[in-house]
């Protein structure tokens, strides 16, 4: 089954806790501090795999959560680093964030990665927190939180040439002729129901045709299975636009050839700027190129500054001429794309080096004091309530960074309650 859309969760591993701990020495107060340093978690990276073509495995597995940094230990030792998570995906697959609706990387080549989901940094052990004054520090720092999002993947077929238009008009013959694949074939609405890709050999080099199915009026809007399909025709250089010119199905081939067109241009995303070539296909069922009914297709056509190809797939004809153009069209597309300067996405890894991160917010609630913050909270967990000097260095970050003069300026005065997430204490003037 081709599947070419998911959503999943991906967790970062916690950076891990540093020790607290004290070596064992005669006439070194309680031994020393000696804690280590936690490890810092596993990431989360996204890499694309040329071996792989569809996303199935992300309908059956939607969580993926990196390894967690290991605690540190005595004798000053760091723990183990998390192992990073690498999940492979299809070339060609974008990673969007849910939340923001931004997207985060597009891995178009093989070996192409990106980190979705940084690790957090390992917590200091207690030996860093020993002073002048503070001999024994009975407290050490938490490990990084990890950072969890879900993420939407959106596979859009590579292919250097790719085949719109109604269906049954031949794209599938085409692409069936043009590289020896095998693709359905048939007289149905929908005679193919997933994209199908092949690579032409022509003229000593090679390229990748898609049959690019689905697309009907409306489908811009989401009728039938058209933005399914239309998202695919994003990463295409060129575009062949097939018609049944003989109107076999009954419909007039310059309506259908506008109708596609309007789609195109509806969707967006740059699709309808593409080089286009048109091909005049079932030219055999009305007898030749000397039929009005190609002569007035044709002259339409020109007019609006396309290029026509009369064809009949099935049997060969005219193919080869329509493969010259597309390989010409082709050439000058990738010239044009050397000059383009690389895409920007959104840089998720300078958003989580928070510039906020320090910042400590107050608020009073009847007579409580509450005070939140991203690195206030990291120092909260790392606090020892059992031990006073684990509490004074909470304290102190507290007065260093402003939130108690704030709340003084709230009302706060001795005696009064500060809460700092579930826990509340007392708030005296002089903590020494």
């Amino acid at each position: 089954m081709f599947v070419d859309r998911a959503k999943i969760t991906i967790v970062s591993g916690k950076g891990g806790n540093g020790a607290v701990s004290f070596r064992r020495e005669p006439f070194v107060p309680e031994g020393g501090p000696d804690g280590g340093d936690g490890g810092r978690g596993g990431s989360v990276i996204f890499q694309a795999d040329e071996g792989l073509r569809t996303l199935m495995d992300f309908r059956y597995k939607k969580k993926y959560v990196a390894e967690s940094g290991q605690d540190g230990m005595k004798k000053k030792k760091f723990g183990k680093a998390g192992q990073d998570l690498i999940i492979r995906v299809p070339a060609g697959t974008v990673v969007i964030d849910e939340e923001s609706g931004l997207v985060m990387g597009d891995l178009v080549k093989n070996g192409d990665s990106f980190v979705a989901a940084r690790g957090g940094k390992g917590g200091k052990g207690n030996v860093h927190f020993k002073n002048s004054i503070r001999q024994a520090p009975n407290f050490a720092e938490a490990g990084e939180a990890a950072r969890e999002r879900t993420v939407i993947l959106e596979l859009k077929m590579i292919a250097d040439v790719g085949l719109v238009g109604f269906p049954n008009v031949g794209k599938s013959s085409l692409l069936e002729v043009a590289t020896n694949s095998s693709p359905k074939i048939g007289n149905y609405p929908f005679t193919t129901i997933t994209p199908n890709l092949g690579v032409v050999e022509f003229r000593n080099t090679s390229f990748v045709m898609a049959d690019i199915a689905g697309i009907i009026e409306g489908a811009s809007e989401g009728q039938g299975l058209g933005l399914t399909f239309l998202k695919h025709i994003e990463r295409t250089r060129v575009l062949i636009h097939m018609v049944d010119v003989s109107g076999s199905e009954g419909r007039d081939p310059i309506e259908d050839f506008e109708k596609i067109n309007a789609e195109l241009r509806a969707y967006g995303h740059g699709v309808a700027d593409k080089p286009m070539l048109v091909g005049a296909n079932k030219i055999d069922l009305l007898g030749g190129t000397d039929a009005p009914e190609y002569q007035r297709f044709r002259r339409y056509v020109e007019e609006r500054g396309y290029q026509v190809f009369p064809l009949s797939a099935p049997i060969h004809e005219g193919v080869q001429p329509l493969l010259d153009a597309a390989l010409r069209e082709l050439n000058l597309a990738k010239e044009k794309e050397e000059d383009q300067p690389a895409p920007q996405y959104f840089d998720f890894e300078k958003e989580e080096r928070d510039p906020d991160y320090r910042t400590v917010t107050v608020s009073r609630e009847g007579d409580t004091f509450v005070c939140g913050g991203k690195q206030l909270k990291k120092i909260f967990d790392s606090t020892n309530f059992n031990d006073t000097g684990s509490l004074r260095y909470l304290y102190r970050y507290l007065e260093k960074s402003g939130a108690v003069r704030k709340m003084r300026e709230l009302g706060l005065e001795e005696g009064g309650t500060i809460r700092i997430e579930d826990f509340e204490f007392e708030y005296i003037d002089e903590y020494e």
